[in-house]
């Protein structure tokens, strides 16, 4: 979408004034000004140290659960188990090992993607965690803890029937894309400057779009590369092309308003990456080559 799924929110958002900075804490590194004296110090200085179960807020920890929405069919990133009603992937199985750092239980929702963001707003639930591209634009609304780094790929029919090569020769042909995807806004990028437009249709999620080069209504799809990797592994019929376009990190969405519980998902994720946990992971699900050497807020380095 992964999801770049990503660009676009769909409603209109209230102006915010809560800056973020790129650690997370306004504080952190500071100097006491005269009179905060040594007991600020001291308070930057402990929470710095704290652990991320320290950093939870006091109304959150009170419930005890974590609610962590995302929006499943987009493997290996989320995805039902077989036969199940059961969330998989990489994002329910991050969201867990975080649950678990911050002390909480772990309510996983599966909801549509455009909603993501709104439901944060609406607090119908905590952090939402469905491969979604941390972009300039989504963080009008939300914050990001970035835990994942990649960019989209060309899917087409085994045997690339079509002979696509690279964006510039998707003008001219029918095209799906996934709707409120980055990876739509990819594709609309490239059909400006073709002087023989492409035919977009747009999609559900990755799989649904699939269905439509299986029928020859398209040649082609756009799907973040981890994702498309898979897909064609698990069904043999694709072939995935070897260029990532408009690579970038993912992030764990946070509404601006939730800034302590943005910096204790920041140091959950931080001690996961420490303790190997983040990256043994990933290599499960064969994504480690996706991962990040550090969690950051809002792709601040």
């Amino acid at each position: 979408m992964v999801r770049k799924r990503a660009l676009r929110i769909v409603v209109g958002l209230a102006a915010l004034s809560l800056a973020v900075t790129g650690c997370g804490r306004s504080t952190s590194g500071q100097t006491p000004q005269a009179g905060a004296s040594a007991s600020a110090g001291a308070s930057a200085s402990a929470a710095a140290d704290a652990k991320a179960a320290d950093l939870v807020p006091a109304a959150l920890k009170e419930k005890g659960v974590l609610r962590v929405a995302t929006a499943e069919g987009y493997p290996p990133m989320e995805m039902y188990k077989e036969g199940t009603q059961e969330l998989t992937g990489v994002d329910p199985e991050l969201a867990a090992a975080i649950a678990g750092r911050l002390g909480l239980k772990l309510e996983m929702t599966n909801a549509s993607f455009p909603g993501l963001i709104p439901g944060l707003q609406a607090d119908r639930w905590d952090l939402a965690m469905s491969s979604m591209s941390d972009t300039e634009e989504r963080r009008k609304a939300v914050d990001f803890v970035d835990y994942f780094q990649a960019g989209g790929a060309i899917m087409v029919a085994k045997g690339n029937p079509a002979g696509v090569k690279d964006l510039a020769d998707l003008c001219g042909r029918a095209v799906v894309l996934a709707k409120g995807s980055s990876n739509l806004a990819i594709g609309e990028k490239q059909n400006a400057s073709c002087a023989k437009k492409m035919t977009i249709s747009q999609s559900e999620d990755a799989p649904t779009g699939l269905l439509q080069i299986d029928a020859g209504r398209a040649v082609a799809t756009i799907v973040d590369y981890p994702v498309a990797k898979m897909l064609a592994t698990q069904s043999g019929k694709y072939e995935v092309l070897e260029a990532q376009y408009e690579a970038g990190p993912w992030g764990i969405a946070i509404d601006k308003k939730d800034s302590q519980l943005r910096d204790a998902v920041q140091r959950a994720l931080q001690e996961l990456i420490d303790s190997g946990e983040y990256t043994k992971l990933l290599e499960k699900w064969g994504v480690q080559g996706s991962g990040v050497q550090a969690a950051t807020v809002n792709n601040q380095k």
